[in-house]
């Protein structure tokens, strides 16, 4: 008989718990019972605890697979919802840079155009609304009437005699303070701003407000609405009215932009000569 034929053979090491009891017993006979209780009980609870062991390792390993399956996904569809952000946020900027490169130029072409002729018997004031109204001024049809009278002065009488010089002096005195009574001309510019806020849980009834509350002396606010952005954020759009040697648009950003719990921005959308 061969070894592997004799190992095939060979079952002891299969019943190997019946010939451990089977010792066990025999022990106990000759050395009379020791605790045989809590040797079975010991042995159950070694096995009960690798049992238990066993099941947490699988439990383990099958919750650790999902778990990591289910991070994954979350991770991918992270990364898709910034990318979409992304591309939304590249477009937004692109359009404020068209805006910004159109508001250049059209501030180029302002600042190199001629002053506006002040003698026109009418011109039109623009408004946020898209409207003109047509205002007429007097000053011109004044003007003309005073170049009337200046022209009725003579300013060269004869010299002959004293009462002549006094005339002339008496005359003279009259152009001066005609001329220091004469109206001077204002230069009056109509601004139109777009205030941003923070975000869309900005309170833009208070932001208008703050805007507004804004004063100075030669400037006067005009009418505003609510024009969307994007992602829900509305900005404001107002117009105003300055005299250009006591109102600019610095001092406006300045003292709007101090409203730093509403305003982010403060931008010159169009400005125009009276």
């Amino acid at each position: 008989m061969s070894a592997v034929d004799f190992l095939a053979q060979e079952k002891i090491w299969f019943d190997k718990p019946r010939y451990d009891e089977a010792e066990r017993r025999f022990y106990e006979r000759m050395n009379g019972p020791s605790q045989p209780t809590q040797d079975v009980g010991a042995n159950t609870i070694l096995q009960d605890i690798a049992r238990a062991r066993e099941n947490i390792q699988k439990s383990l390993a099958g919750s650790t697979s999902s778990s990591s399956a289910a991070d994954q996904g979350e991770i991918i569809s992270r990364i898709k919802s910034l990318e979409l952000e992304n591309q939304s946020l590249h477009k937004v900027v692109d359009n404020l840079r068209a805006a910004l490169s159109k508001l250049e130029c059209r501030v180029a072409v302002l600042e190199k155009s001629p002053a506006a002729v002040t003698s026109a018997p009418a011109h039109s004031v623009p408004y946020t609304n898209g409207t003109t109204v047509q205002q007429k001024t007097s000053a011109p049809v004044k003007e003309e009437e005073e170049e009337d009278d200046d022209d009725d002065i003579d300013l060269f009488g004869s010299d002959e005699d004293e009462e002549a010089d006094k005339l002339k002096e008496q005359r003279l005195k009259e152009y001066t303070e005609k001329k220091a009574k004469k109206p001077t001309i204002i230069a009056k510019s109509s601004i139109l701003l777009d205030v941003k806020p923070w975000d869309d849980e900005t309170d833009m009834a208070k932001l208008e407000e703050c805007v507004r509350s804004v004063q100075a002396d030669g400037l006067l606010w005009g009418t505003s609405k609510l024009v969307p952005v994007g992602y829900g954020i509305k900005k404001l759009q107002i117009a105003c009215v300055v005299e250009d040697d006591k109102v600019g648009t610095d001092l406006l950003e300045e003292e709007i932009t101090k409203f730093e719990d509403y305003v982010q921005s403060v931008d010159v959308a169009a400005f125009n000569k009276i």
